[in-house]
């Protein structure tokens, strides 16, 4: 099981008044990302927003230049930016990727963002497409891009991009990965068949099967194995009545007009489709409050509740853990001594135990 943590670069990760220590400004992302990576983090993620859903202007710092001011000054943290097809042209961020990828030794990664937020296209002038055109286009975005990182002379005539006889160098030192969102029927198609990760919002273990069993017979004929990756909110406690106190008052504390303002918002994604699967589909007000439904996953509890909870993930089929926090300065090396570790010494520990007996 590998672990990652949201980037603070957009604030919190809640539309709650509870205190959280969750600052956008870089020098504090940097000091983040720095204790993260002492506490054994794998990744982080770096959301893109233009726009805030709440219609306030807080401070929203651009994804690209976050992510890459953290790889820079980190030396083993994975790094992963979001991108929204249809804002950027994959060429461009061909060539960005592998520049900083090139810098930091191969911790620089993308993912796609299909988009769910038709204010922040029309508002910066773009055309909103239907749900599954999306998806369509994010799946020639991540072909082009592909195409060009490889080093070799590219062409590519889509509907939504066309570049001919391009070879862009240096490529990475390698492959960068290709993380996707949604949960949609087409979002689990382009899993299939092109990204080598598939995030998923919040949700049990019984829902996670689902959908990874879902994915894994669609990419199966094909000859690919995606990876998979779930948002969670961590509450770490002593006792889990600590920790239960803590995820009610943050639900009492919720900013219900945000919350609402959000929810009108994702009508665009999953709700919008024919069989309305889809992220938020099935979403209740106090999932809202943490917007990526990071409640439902369940981490939240003693330091043995949550470990069993993450055996239960890593059974099911989950590869990596995307965590929310409400104080992103301290949580965070509690997390990774309490949780990380006993998880790797677990997988240490099983790898010898398997490992053939020399004679």
């Amino acid at each position: 099981m590998k672990f990652a943590y949201w980037s603070t670069n957009l604030g919190g990760v809640l539309f709650s008044s509870a205190r959280q220590s969750a600052e956008p400004d870089l020098q504090t992302q940097i000091e983040i990302a720095r204790r993260a990576e002492n506490a054994g983090f794998d990744y982080t993620l770096v959301a893109a927003r233009f726009l805030s859903t709440t219609g306030a202007a807080p401070d929203l710092y651009d994804a690209l230049a976050s992510s890459t001011a953290i790889a820079v000054s980190t030396n083993r943290l994975n790094v992963i930016a979001a991108i929204h097809p249809g804002l950027w042209h994959p060429a461009m961020i061909a060539k960005y990727s592998a520049t900083v990828s090139s810098a930091t030794g191969g911790r620089f990664h993308i993912n796609i963002i299909s988009a769910w937020f038709k204010d922040e296209f029309t508002r910066l002038g773009e055309p909103w497409l239907d749900h599954d055109e999306r998806y369509r286009r994010s799946e020639e975005f991540v072909s082009v891009l592909r195409g060009l990182l490889s080093g070799e002379k590219f062409s590519f005539a889509g509907d939504f991009y066309r570049v001919r006889d391009l070879t862009f160098r240096p490529a990475p030192p390698q492959s960068l990965e290709i993380f996707q969102g949604g949960s949609s029927l087409a979002a689990r198609a382009l899993a299939a068949r092109q990204t080598d990760w598939y995030f998923m919002n919040g949700d049990s273990v019984e829902g996670v099967s689902q959908q990874i069993a879902e994915i894994r017979k669609l990419a199966e004929p094909l000859g690919r194995k995606p990876r998979f990756a779930i948002n969670a909110f961590v509450v770490l406690r002593d006792t889990e009545k600590e920790a239960v106190d803590v995820l009610e008052d943050i639900i009492a504390a919720a900013n219900s007009d945000a919350v609402e303002a959000f929810r009108e918002h994702t009508r665009g994604a999953g709700s919008s489709t024919k069989d309305r699967i889809g992220m938020w589909a099935n979403s209740s007000f106090a999932n809202l409050v943490q917007p990526n439904d990071g409640f439902k996953t369940g981490l939240i509890g003693t330091k043995e509740q949550i470990r069993e909870r993450v055996r239960a993930l890593e059974a099911a089929g989950v590869d990596l853990i995307l965590c929310g926090f409400l104080d992103f300065l301290e949580e965070p090396s509690r997390f990774g001594a309490a949780v990380i570790e006993p998880a790797r010494a677990r997988a240490s520990a099983r790898i010898t135990a398997n490992a053939p007996v020399s004679t």
